[in-house]
């Protein structure tokens, strides 16, 4: 009846936050990048999971971690995601390390011909 499907679907929930790997939903600022042609491997190693971002952030409380997205369509068109714990956390990293932050996003200038953010997020639901 109505009961196991409303179980059913908190399952279901319960799976595919697990599936997504960062746990409870958090805060995710994503950007979206058009990088210089020829630059898009030097990019890739900046701003990808293991780059020189994700190590800033590393040491940050509530860093959860990037996620890098080539357009399948678009040459040179990238999507970044980074996700926090909390707003709170992300704020907090960034007022810390604001020197560390501005050096490391001067030398990612010089690959990209523009950057956009999109936006922060935070999660919606259980």
């Amino acid at each position: 009846g109505d009961v196991e499907e409303v179980e059913e679907e908190k399952q279901e929930k319960t799976r595919r936050k697990k599936t997504r790997g960062m746990g409870e939903m958090g805060y995710v600022i994503l950007w979206e990048f058009e990088v210089k042609e020829g630059r898009e491997e030097e990019f890739e190693r900046m701003y990808g999971p293991g780059g020189d971002w994700a190590r800033l952030f590393a040491g940050g409380k509530g860093y959860r971690g990037t996620e890098l997205y080539r357009d399948a369509e678009r040459k040179g068109r990238y999507l970044t995601r980074d996700e926090w714990e909390s707003r709170e956390a992300y704020e907090k990293f960034v007022a810390e390390n604001r020197k560390k932050y501005e050096t490391l996003d001067a030398a990612g200038e010089g690959l990209t011909v523009k950057e956009k953010r999109i936006g922060a997020f935070e999660g919606v639901g259980e």
